[in-house]
């Protein structure tokens, strides 16, 4: 088995091929073809932006940028969380990870510390600096997110399924179309993870190297 295949293998594993229901016409582009009414994605264009994506948050990393992230499903909290501590213990940025059920205004408001309480009686944390990218983990129920980025010019890293709206999916910098099981989230965020940490350990090494000559 080939390493194209292997990965291809992967993500079938995660069940990210596997949409919940007709694709919008601007999702068709993803879309392999339709099984009982359910759209199957293209898994070599899921791997392609995948791959795009992480090439951005390399860049991130290089550049020192801050990344945010916004999670609006309990399943994915410990993974969201983990891979919030991970980026941040690695690169010493103000990384958040931030769950969010019904919070509008959350980037467009001032950059003071600020709480707030969610309807699940979670405490929440909002920004507090301009994160340099917003990681979206549902797009279209997180779109007052998504609009909020686009507004200020922060790219949007986001999982975007077949039903996703147009409005909102234009606004998405890097697009990752799958279904969000719960192994699909884990392998994105460790895509992101690695990537971020490897970078900033080539970085580290450098400015090592680079001392060492002055």
């Amino acid at each position: 088995m080939t390493l194209h295949a292997a990965v291809i293998q992967k993500l079938l594993n995660t069940g990210s091929h596997l949409g919940r229901r007709a694709a919008e016409h601007h999702f068709k582009q993803y879309a392999y073809g339709t099984r009982n009414g359910m759209t199957i994605i293209d898994s070599d264009k899921t791997l392609i932006c995948l791959r795009s994506a992480a090439s951005f948050v390399a860049n991130l990393a290089r550049a020192k940028g801050n990344i945010f992230f916004v999670n609006t499903n309990p399943l994915f909290d410990e993974i969201v969380e983990l891979t919030s501590r991970r980026i941040q213990g690695e690169s010493y940025n103000h990384n958040r990870s931030m769950n969010l059920w019904k919070m509008g205004g959350f980037l467009t408001n001032s950059y003071s510390p600020k709480k707030f309480r969610s309807r699940h009686k979670k405490l929440c944390f909002g920004p507090t600096t301009m994160p340099d990218c917003v990681v979206v983990f549902d797009a279209e129920r997180k779109s007052s997110v998504v609009l909020e980025a686009a507004k200020l010019g922060i790219p949007v890293v986001a999982i975007v399924d077949p039903n996703v709206p147009l409005e909102f999916f234009e606004k998405v910098t890097y697009p990752v179309p799958a279904r969000d099981s719960v192994k699909f989230v884990y392998l994105f965020c460790n895509v992101i993870t690695k990537c971020f940490v490897a970078e900033q350990m080539r970085m580290g090494i450098k400015d090592v190297v680079k001392d060492l000559a002055e």
